[in-house]
């Protein structure tokens, strides 16, 4: 039984740290041409809007990692129809979702990028590239969905192929837009939102072999499918909206202190980081479909060994990605640093040494609320993803921004990973130990 655990979660997590490390390169592949083409405002306006692509996709991932949750736990227990109504309403919750998105983008984008922080400068460049995404977010939102429930459906290699596909082709249509075809900063965001067309092309795959009539033409939409979905995928959302209202906050105070050059040097490093999010994101939708599987047949030894693997796994990830950014970091900012600001590499270098240090608390948080979430322990899950996002870090941010300039906002991302980090432990034990019980936080 222990080889059998070990190789499916190697399996799993593997393929979804892969995809995962694929779909990163959404926004890295458009920080590194636009540093190329457009120079350092280009980094910054790309930054004002990527708070609205992490709203996007943690929409997509609410529904996805929600309902796919609820899906595994039903599989397990042999309710194939009940699960096909999941699959249902997810689909069509999240064109509902995703329209809601382009109708902001129709009427909002603009006032929206001047209240994230755009200038006279960079506000042309943000609105286009804000514009852009938000037309998309259908696509963007089905895609995370389908993708999640490819996985807990046997076809995590096929999960895998999908987002890999998907980024790298956006690697290659940036290069397009943005050079030959001189598209400018529509032309990066338009290659973004093909990526998920892509991806989603190849997910269908999974569904075409099927002869039977589609879930979502078989089952309607229900209001307790719908409550489940976003009750479960909770945190993920506050994880994803998280990440976007931490890059307000830092954009926004940073600008005051060092304007769009300290705004462009955070572009480098939260870019960079983006990648080591998704790292450990991949490692969390990894184990979930594992956890939700034992646990739904009540094996609840494995449910712990899968949660120790992750634990430790998210440790040494921790420690490999800090010590390639400590040692290569002058080589990671010059990859953005186009126009060579000495100014800039300077804050970027100093950042990103103090705030990759919080890595090895931010895997622990992610696995740790996943970990909750396929438990059903939803609002204990939520509760983590809360303290992330908005508790403790903001506060910090604001406090140590004025006691040590910018050392203080690098900082405070640090111990507020920490600190969640002493927090999401102590729940994991005591959901082990059995003294977190249903009902105590959910």
């Amino acid at each position: 039984m222990e080889k059998t655990l070990l190789r499916d979660f190697s399996k799993y997590v593997s393929l979804n740290i892969l995809g995962m490390i694929g779909v990163s390169f959404y926004i890295l592949a458009d920080t590194f041409y636009i540093a190329k083409a457009l120079g350092a405002n280009g980094i910054a306006a790309l930054n004002f809007a990527v708070p609205v692509y992490s709203l996007i996709h943690g929409v997509g991932l609410m529904i996805g990692i929600g309902g796919a949750a609820r899906f595994g736990i039903l599989k397990s227990r042999n309710k194939g129809e009940e699960a096909e109504g999941i699959f249902a309403s997810a689909l069509k919750l999240g064109v509902i979702a995703g329209l809601l998105f382009v109708v902001l983008g129709l009427f909002g984008s603009r006032a929206l990028s001047s209240a994230l922080g755009a200038d006279a400068v960079t506000l042309p460049l943000t609105h286009a590239y804000m514009a852009t995404l938000l037309a998309f977010a259908p696509f963007f939102i089905l895609n995370n969905t389908v993708l999640a429930f490819v996985r807990n459906d046997n076809n995590p290699k096929l999960a895998m192929t999908a987002m890999l596909v998907g980024s790298f082709s956006n690697v290659i249509l940036d290069y397009i837009f943005l050079f030959p075809l001189g598209m400018g900063m529509f032309g990066a965001a338009f290659a973004t939102s093909l990526s998920p067309i892509i991806s989603l092309g190849i997910l269908s795959t999974h569904f075409a072999a099927r002869k039977r009539k589609p879930a979502f033409l078989k089952h309607k939409m229900t209001r307790p499918a719908v409550m489940d979905i976003l009750n479960l995928g909770s945190s993920t959302f506050i994880m994803e909206v998280s990440s976007a209202v931490v890059l307000t906050t830092f954009n926004l105070l940073i600008l005051g202190l060092e304007g769009n050059r300290g705004v462009a040097a955070y572009g480098i490093v939260a870019n960079l980081a983006f990648v080591a999010v998704a790292i450990f994101t991949g490692l969390g939708q990894g184990v979930q479909p594992l956890i939700s599987k034992y646990y739904g047949m009540k094996k609840w030894e494995l449910v712990k060994k899968v949660k120790e693997y992750a634990l430790l796994t998210a440790v040494l990830i921790a420690g490999l990605i800090y010590a390639g950014t400590f040692t290569y970091s002058d080589t990671l900012i010059s990859l953005f640093n186009n126009e060579n600001d000495l100014a800039i590499a300077q804050l970027a270098d100093k950042g990103m040494k103090i705030y990759f240090l919080g890595f090895f608390f931010v895997g622990i948080n992610i696995v740790t609320a996943m970990f909750l979430s396929a438990t059903e322990k939803a609002r204990a899950a939520f509760i983590i993803s809360i303290l992330r996002g908005l508790a403790i870090i903001v506060p910090l941010a604001i406090v140590f921004s004025n006691m040590w300039q910018m050392t203080g906002i690098w900082s405070a991302f640090v111990l507020s990973e920490l600190i969640v980090a002493g927090f999401a432990l102590y729940l994991a034990n005591a959901t082990e130990k059995g003294t977190l019980v249903y009902g105590q936080f959910d």
